[in-house]
């Protein structure tokens, strides 16, 4: 028997409904955006990525029509045209599992992402935060807002020939994550942006202490960058939250040798196909 919504606690409700209108579950988007990767003659991409790119530089975009699959999004596993958030359900109730236990237990420290897209996991942190009355803790949403960086193999040889530059539907603006959060009445003083390249703003960001660390940035590089300057500011008992671990062979192998390399057995739980965290000891 479904429970009334009369008896469910408003927190609940609220963190519920959040959710669902991030990732516009409760709607459903019939539209799917077409990407480059749509195209599998290599000798089309390169015309058609200077297209799209053309076409997205004047607010232009290319969609399809298809059924909305309820499953996949609350699973991550498709791309939204609309959404605010491309993680989906399970990786949203993960970042709430982690805030409230830190929150529970007085784990000491700020709220990150790095790599925020559209800005809906930053600001879910920040409803969750608005939610428990938490007024000493700061989100901070870490990202170029240009897209993700050319490789570079050189330094990286775990990025050689990666495309995610190249995704123009990657680079969402500072101006469009702020209106997005404005929209959830959570812009304020307790959110703030790191704007540029991780191996730029990150090894000086203003943080003391933080418990939650979630790490969004596909690549070997990002993901390193982001776990050499910000693993260390993460208090035990907090959280690191890795979104692209089982998506991304890069991220995968940047995550593996940081934890061999500074002796790291704490274990990693899986959160769905893609995501995985652990607590640190």
């Amino acid at each position: 028997m479904e429970e009334h919504a009369s008896t469910i606690e408003p927190r609940t409700l609220y963190m519920d409904l959040l959710k669902k209108s991030l990732t516009f579950y409760i709607w459903g988007e019939p539209i799917q955006p077409v990407y480059l990767w749509n195209y599998r003659s290599r000798s089309a991409r390169l015309p058609i990525a200077l297209m799209m790119r053309w076409l997205a530089k004047r607010g232009i975009y290319l969609f399809t029509r298809q059924e909305f699959d309820a499953e996949k999004r609350a699973q991550g596993r498709d791309h939204p045209a609309m959404a605010h958030t491309m993680i989906g359900l399970r990786r949203l109730e993960n970042i709430q599992y982690c805030v409230e236990e830190v929150l529970a237990r007085g784990v000491p420290g700020d709220l990150i992402e790095t790599g925020v897209w559209r800005g809906g996991a930053t600001i879910f942190m920040r409803g969750i935060l608005a939610a428990h009355g938490v007024t000493d803790r700061t989100v901070w949403a870490a990202d170029s807002f240009e897209g993700l960086p050319m490789p570079d193999p050189t330094k990286y040889p775990a990025d050689l020939g990666d495309k995610h530059y190249m995704l123009s539907h990657l680079a969402v603006s500072l101006e469009d994550v702020k209106r997005n959060f404005a929209r959830y009445g959570l812009l304020d003083e307790q959110v703030r942006f790191l704007k540029g390249w991780f191996k730029d703003t990150l090894p000086s960001a203003p943080i003391d202490s933080l418990s939650v660390l979630r790490l969004d940035g596909d690549m070997y590089e990002s993901t390193m960058d982001a776990l050499l300057h910000l693993y260390p500011k993460l208090s035990p008992g907090g959280y690191v939250i890795i979104d692209d671990y089982g998506y991304s062979e890069s991220c995968r192998k940047a995550v593996n040798d940081y934890r061999a390399e500074h002796g790291i057995n704490d274990e990693m739980r899986e959160i769905d196909w893609s995501g995985i965290y652990w607590m640190r000891g």
